[in-house]
C-alpha cells in the first residue's frame, strides 16, 4: 500500500496538512526577498511535489506572485493586504494613534505611518496637524517611492541588486521641478538618506510640501513602515524638520515595540 503525497508530507515534515500553507507563507513573509521554492522547504522539509503545489496554489489565489526571474516568489496583492488589514485591527491602531497624536501634537505637524506597497508607500495611519493650512493625502493614498521621504527611506533598504532593477526600470516621473529624474541622482540620493538613517523631501513630490520620514523596524532589524510628518514650507523647512529627528525615532521604536507584540 502506498502513501498519499499528504501522507508521506506529514510523516517527513509533521507538519499537520492544514498548517503548510500558513507557514509557507510565513517563511516567504519572514524572508524580506524573492524566495524559491527549494529554499523554504529547506525549512519546512517537505516532499519536492508537495512544495510546488503549495506554491502553485498560493499563487494561483493571488497571496503569491512569481519574481521576475520566474523562480522566485514574494508576497502576492492578497498576502500584503492581509498585512495591511492586520495591522489595522482596531486594537493595535488605537495604541498606535495614541503615539501619532503625541508626536503631532509635540511637533505641530500631521504625522503618517506608511508601508511600501508595489507601485509606492501606502498612508496606513495618519494624525492631522490643528493649523487650518494643511497637506491632504488621506489614508489610503498611495505616493511614489523616488520622491517623497518615506518612499526614499524604502528604497535606502534595499538589497543593492533590488535598488539597481528598479532604477533601471521604474519611471521617474517628475512630479515638481525639485523631483529627482535621473537614475545616478537618485542613487546619491539613497545613499545619502541610507546613511543619515532618515528620508527628506524637500518639494520633490508636491510643490510647497517638505516632509522628514524615518524606518520603523521589526525585530530582524528590516523597515516594514516609515513614520513621517510633513508640512507646508512656509512654515517647516527641511531643517526645521531634521530638529524633530529624536521625537520622531523615540516614536518609531515604540511603534516597532506595538506591532512586534
Amino acid at each position: 500500500m502506498t502513501k498519499s503525497d499528504g501522507d508521506i508530507g506529514e510523516t517527513a515534515g509533521q507538519i499537520p496538512t492544514n498548517l503548510r500553507l500558513l507557514l509557507l507563507l510565513e517563511h516567504v513573509a519572514r524572508a524580506g526577498v524573492p524566495v524559491t521554492p527549494s529554499a523554504v522547504n529547506e525549512q519546512m522539509g517537505l516532499p519536492k511535489p508537495t512544495i510546488h503545489r503549495l506554491f502553485s496554489t498560493a499563487e494561483a489565489e493571488g497571496f503569491l506572485q512569481r519574481d521576475i526571474d520566474g523562480r522566485s516568489y514574494s508576497p502576492g496583492r492578497r498576502m500584503r493586504r492581509l498585512a495591511i488589514e492586520t495591522l489595522s485591527a482596531e486594537r493595535v491602531r488605537a495604541v498606535r494613534l495614541v503615539v501619532l497624536r503625541a508626536v503631532a501634537k509635540k511637533v505641530g505637524e500631521t504625522c503618517n505611518i506608511a508601508i511600501p506597497e508595489r507601485e509606492g508607500m501606502y498612508y496606513l495611519d495618519r494624525v492631522e496637524t490643528h493649523w487650518p493650512l494643511r497637506i491632504q493625502l488621506p489614508i489610503g493614498t498611495e505616493v511614489p517611492f523616488h520622491c517623497t521621504a518615506s518612499g526614499k527611506m524604502y528604497l535606502s533598504s534595499l538589497r543593492p541588486s533590488y535598488l539597481d532593477r528598479y532604477l533601471g526600470n521604474y519611471a521617474l516621473e517628475k512630479m515638481t521641478d525639485k523631483t529627482l529624474t535621473q537614475p545616478d541622482q537618485l542613487r546619491e540620493e539613497i545613499n545619502k538618506t541610507r546613511a543619515q538613517g532618515y528620508g527628506t523631501d524637500d518639494e520633490e513630490f508636491m510643490a510647497g510640501m517638505t516632509a522628514i520620514a524615518v524606518p520603523i523596524l521589526d525585530g530582524q532589524g528590516r523597515l516594514v513602515s516609515t513614520l513621517s510628518i510633513h508640512a507646508p514650507r512656509q512654515r517647516q523647512s527641511i531643517e526645521q524638520l531634521i530638529s524633530y529627528l529624536h521625537t520622531l525615532r523615540e516614536a518609531a521604536a515604540e511603534l516597532a515595540a506595538i506591532s512586534g507584540e
